[in-house]
């Protein structure tokens, strides 16, 4: 079965509702290909390694989180960004991406499926941002120490977690927030949560879990952000019945 390109791009922007942030790249399509689709690559990244795959695949689109055109990057088009986009345009493949409005969808998106995969029912927001809130947070059923929650996202995400202890306190209240959004564990502190995950640590990060008496986990940028394009290949897959394969580009990030 395919669609159209127009149609999908449709779907994807009322799904997704991009309309409703303010992000740092253009959310949807961003590079144009094939009028017609019945085969989708889903990945975190549109590096080069996950367009090859599409073209292998024999693709006509990808979806991914991260994009092109990032506000702080160089407009011209040279070196990596042409070779990637010169084998998009070569090979007749559209590109989709959806940055925040992947993170914050309230069952597809990064943080709801994170909070899923861990087993964790998510009770509010970090931050208001877009329809459902950028960074979640929950309740646990019955406190676990720092160890117990290190052993638990590291077996969920098969990678190593990087754990900041305040003190020995064990953890009842817990929030999370994919990727690079370390700097949201000043808001967590504020919240009075005992705990805090991202995908990513900065120098800072140490300092405020210290100084705030917060635990915090890096987790990794990569891993904790699979899911939302896994999910979205799912629920494409199952509601418009065009073939959607997620290609999983390792990263250690």
């Amino acid at each position: 079965m395919s669609i159209a390109r127009h149609e999908l791009h449709t779907y994807l922007q009322n799904l997704l509702q991009p309309h409703l942030f303010k992000d740092y790249c253009p959310n949807g399509l961003q590079v144009e290909g094939a009028q017609h689709i019945d085969k989708l690559v889903l990945g975190v990244t549109a590096s080069q390694a996950l367009i090859d795959a599409a073209i292998e695949r024999q693709a006509q689109g990808i979806i991914v989180h991260h994009g092109y055109f990032w506000k702080s990057e160089p407009e011209v088009i040279v070196g990596m960004k042409q070779r990637r986009i010169k084998s998009l345009l070569l090979n007749d493949i559209n590109l989709w991406a959806y940055h925040l409005p992947l993170d914050c969808h309230g069952q597809l998106g990064n943080n709801a499926q994170l909070g899923d995969l861990l087993g964790w029912q998510w009770q509010g927001f970090i931050e208001g941002d877009g329809p459902t809130g950028l960074g979640l947070w929950a309740e646990l059923p019955k406190a676990m120490s720092a160890a117990a929650i290190t052993s638990h996202v590291q077996q969920k995400l098969g990678r190593q977690v990087l754990h900041v202890a305040p003190d020995d306190r064990p953890i009842k209240r817990i929030g999370w927030c994919t990727g690079g959004a370390q700097g949201y564990i000043d808001k967590a502190a504020a919240l009075g949560l005992d705990a805090y995950i991202s995908g990513e640590i900065s120098e800072s990060t140490v300092h405020s879990a210290r100084e705030n008496g917060i635990h915090y986990f890096a987790a990794g940028h990569h891993a904790t952000e699979r899911g939302g394009a896994q999910a979205l290949a799912l629920h494409l897959q199952s509601e418009l019945g065009i073939h959607c394969e997620f290609v999983d580009i390792d990263s250690p990030a």
